[in-house]
């Protein structure tokens, strides 16, 4: 797709709106779209709205809401006007909500009403102005009684350039500490354009948002694709469990949907596999490449049904997928893709579609990127990736130093993880430069693809691998509720029987483990985890919590 425009969010949404203003843009499921002219009536009279309360161009607003038709409207309200939009993730603690918006010198706040108890009262007393994003009422303003008006206009006139800041988003990492990342219009407006090279989007396609808008990779790819090509985005009301996404989807029907391995995995493990493991016989029959691709076919065809029967593009991305669920999908002919980037790079930087996807790799790099191994290992070829491209962050706000670490003399910026690209330049991820761990003669270990056996093992919900005192440990949740279940009818032998059974699985695991990795890779302990592991948005496992 090649848009011929200055790449601002203002610039692009006007063309959208010239070629597209009577179609769907933003819509609830089940309730009356919001086309691209009464969109764009309700962004000119946002921006009225934050003119009232002294919103002024290069500000920081903040989103702190679930996903709705109006978070976007708030998004390119904030942006249209040349002030920055900061997305707080709805899963930060009350702690992190408060850093962020001190850190970001937010002064005012979009917040939906389920999200107003992350506010507390210090950083209610640090903000100017508080709306409620469901309905733009005020809840807290320093103001003489400003009111949303829908028929009213801006006064101002905002010229807004591509290098101009459109957003800060901080990320909730896997290794700690929040770091704001500063992205241009430019930035996600280039990749949000070179994307749909990789995946041609039109007018006639529906998008079912089930990730958070505060995440670059939904508000790049999930919001800002159908914003420059006249495409329409539906939100669910409540959190995507099977109860409501399974009726949405039969209502929408997406051509494309975006989401992170862990949605997907469940489903395999959950729905797809027991179907398989029901007899002898099945499992028998499983084992067998010939039959088992047949299966998995059959099983496709299910799926893709039960997706509405018009999906054309499934993206993953947001951490790395299982292989054998990856094998799976593929066998199974349903139209997934592996996608590649970091916030920091607005998110993507390499993919491809379902037709080109080559398995367990990433694909190549986007267009207009450009990716190379950084000082690559001799024999495997392996090192850090490298990115240079349009869609690089500007840098972390008011972190100079840190900008400084992460970027090389000569402009590349360091990813932090270790990939290696084969002979047709399709890029294959090894995991986390921080993650990988050093064995005792040199060797490098990369916990992920020990975590991928692990997480095959029937009983494992997730897993990760750490050094504890120079040994390689697994620490494991697994499924409690399945034991429990089998054995809540033996009421005083209850909790022991439980116990046992997991104790059980814990010493098969050990062996489980050890007999499918290399020598090097071999754990010394398995330790059974009480609780899930705290996860990022994206659900990645917060690895700094459990290796210290």
């Amino acid at each position: 797709m090649k848009i011929d425009l200055k790449l601002t969010f203002p610039e692009l949404f006007k063309e959208t709106l010239r070629r597209h203003g009577n179609r769907t843009f933003l819509s609830f499921v089940d309730e009356k779209p919001v086309t691209y002219y009464e969109a764009n009536q309700r962004i000119l009279a946002t921006i009225s709205f934050l003119e009232k309360l002294g919103v002024k161009q290069g500000d920081k607003v903040a989103i702190l809401s679930s996903n709705m038709p109006n978070w976007g409207i708030s998004y390119l309200a904030i942006t249209f006007m040349g002030a920055v939009a900061v997305p707080l993730l709805p899963d930060f603690q009350i702690s992190e909500v408060k850093t962020v918006l001190t850190h970001s010198e937010t002064k005012s706040i979009f917040v939906s009403e389920g999200l107003l108890a992350k506010l507390d009262e210090e950083a209610r007393r640090d903000l100017k102005n508080i709306i409620k994003i469901e309905d733009f009422s005020v809840l807290q303003t320093e103001n003489v009684n400003p009111s949303f008006d829908l028929a009213e206009e801006p006064s101002g006139e905002y010229k807004v350039e591509e290098d101009d800041l459109a957003s800060i988003i901080y990320t909730s990492g896997t290794t700690g500490k929040s770091k704001g990342v500063m992205l241009s219009h430019k930035n996600i407006a280039y990749t949000a354009i070179a994307t749909t090279d990789i995946q041609p989007v039109d007018y006639s396609d529906r998008f079912l948002s089930i990730l958070p808008l505060s995440h670059t990779y939904e508000n790049t790819l999930g919001f800002f694709i159908p914003m420059i090509t006249g495409a329409s985005v539906y939100y669910l009301k409540k959190i995507p469990t099977p109860s409501t996404l399974l009726p949405a989807l039969k209502k929408v029907k997406p051509t494309l949907m975006l989401s992170v391995p862990l949605i997907i995995e469940k489903m395999y493990r959950n729905k797809v596999l027991p179907q398989f493991q029901k007899t002898w016989y099945l499992r028998m029959i499983y084992s067998v490449p010939f039959f088992r691709k047949k299966l998995n076919l059959l099983a496709g065809k299910k799926l893709k049904a039960t997706f509405g029967g018009e999906l054309k593009f499934f993206g993953i991305g947001g951490a790395k997928l299982d292989k054998k669920v990856e094998k799976f999908l593929s066998e199974a002919g349903f139209p997934y893709a592996i996608g590649y980037g970091l916030t920091e790079t607005s998110p993507l930087l390499a993919g491809a579609n379902p037709k080109e996807i080559k398995l367990y790799s990433t694909g190549p790099a986007m267009t207009g990127v450009t990716l190379k191994i950084n000082d690559p290992d001799p024999q495997t070829g392996e090192g850090e990736i490298w990115a240079k491209g349009p869609n690089v962050m500007k840098g972390y706000y008011k972190e100079p130093d840190l900008t400084k670490e992460v970027f090389s003399e000569d402009g590349w910026f360091k990813t932090g993880d270790l990939g290696v690209f084969d002979k047709n330049n399709v890029l294959f991820i090894k995991g986390r430069i921080k993650n990988m761990i050093v064995g005792n003669n040199g060797e490098n270990i990369y916990p992920e693809e020990i975590e991928t056996v692990i997480n095959n093992f029937h009983h494992v919900v997730e897993s990760i691998v750490v050094e504890q005192k120079g040994k390689l440990v697994a620490l494991v949740h697994v499924n409690r509720e399945e034991l429990e279940q089998r054995y809540q009818l033996f009421k005083e032998e209850f909790r022991n029987m439980v116990e046992r059974k997991i104790e059980e699985w814990q010493n098969e695991l050990y062996h489980y483990i050890n007999a499918r990795v290399n020598k090097f890779s071999r754990v010394q302990r398995v330790v059974v985890m009480a609780y899930p592991f705290e996860k990022t948005a994206t659900h990645k496992i917060k690895r700094f919590l459990y290796t210290s």
